[in-house]
């Protein structure tokens, strides 16, 4: 039986929320780090991106500043590709494999990567499904009403859908930027494994979000089965 002030199905996310502190604290150390290694070849994180997308034939992107740490990304609806403080004018190779992996995304929104375009349709239902799912879910506990109840374990399973196909798109675009920097001779063959820490620690922020959203979802359904067996 849930009480009103313990419920048990909240053990579930404790392993996801360690993850995730992990995570996060191994992507700002790894990060911080390698921010205070230069590159040999010296060349800027914007400079870098800049390159790589003209060699890539990719005109028609523009590399911007942005406010904030580690908040870089690429804005398709825009076009831009935005570096944030500590990255752009950095030589280093943690601000190089971030610049890179951007550029990554930039790549696979040109040739229409898979898991890129089913992401980008899932982001509608995932935003409304990660505001709508838990009130809808527990207003259907609240008056017993089985749809009520259906409606936001389905629409919180397009949540957890969102997150496992940002996997593949998040590590591909890692793949393409060790590759890409080291092929265009950006970084010496040594210096792409520290890169590669970076790109690998940033990974672990997405597997740890997939795992909550995940554990979430299996709290909903065991909740759930938990009332329909009461009933």
């Amino acid at each position: 039986m849930y009480g009103f002030y313990y419920d048990p199905t909240m053990l579930l996310l404790i392993p996801g929320l360690l993850l995730a502190l992990w995570a996060q604290i191994k992507t700002q150390s790894t990060f911080r780090r390698y921010a205070r290694v230069p590159s040999q070849r010296g060349m800027t994180a914007a400079q870098v991106a800049q390159d790589m997308l003209r060699r890539d034939g990719i005109t028609d992107v523009v590399v911007e500043r942005t406010a904030g740490s580690l908040t870089d990304h690429f804005d398709p609806r825009s076009n831009v590709l935005r570096l944030s403080e500590d990255v752009y004018d950095s030589t280093s190779l943690a601000a190089l494999g971030v610049a890179a992996h951007e550029v990554g995304h930039v790549m696979q929104h040109q040739e229409g990567y898979l898991p890129l375009r089913l992401r980008s349709a899932v982001v509608p239902v995932a935003q409304i499904g990660s505001y709508a799912a838990w009130p809808l879910f527990f207003l259907g506990l609240l008056f017993s009403w089985e749809p009520l109840v259906l409606a936001g374990i389905i629409i919180f399973a397009a949540v957890v859908a969102f997150y496992l196909v940002t996997l593949p798109v998040e590590f591909n675009a890692s793949h393409r930027a060790i590759a890409a920097l080291e092929g265009g001779g950006y970084l010496t063959y040594e210096e792409t494994r520290p890169a590669r820490k970076v790109l690998n620690a940033a990974g672990l922020t997405y597997v740890a979000a997939a795992l909550q959203a995940f554990l979430q979802l299996l709290r909903l359904l065991l909740i759930a089965g938990g009332r329909r067996s009461r009933d």
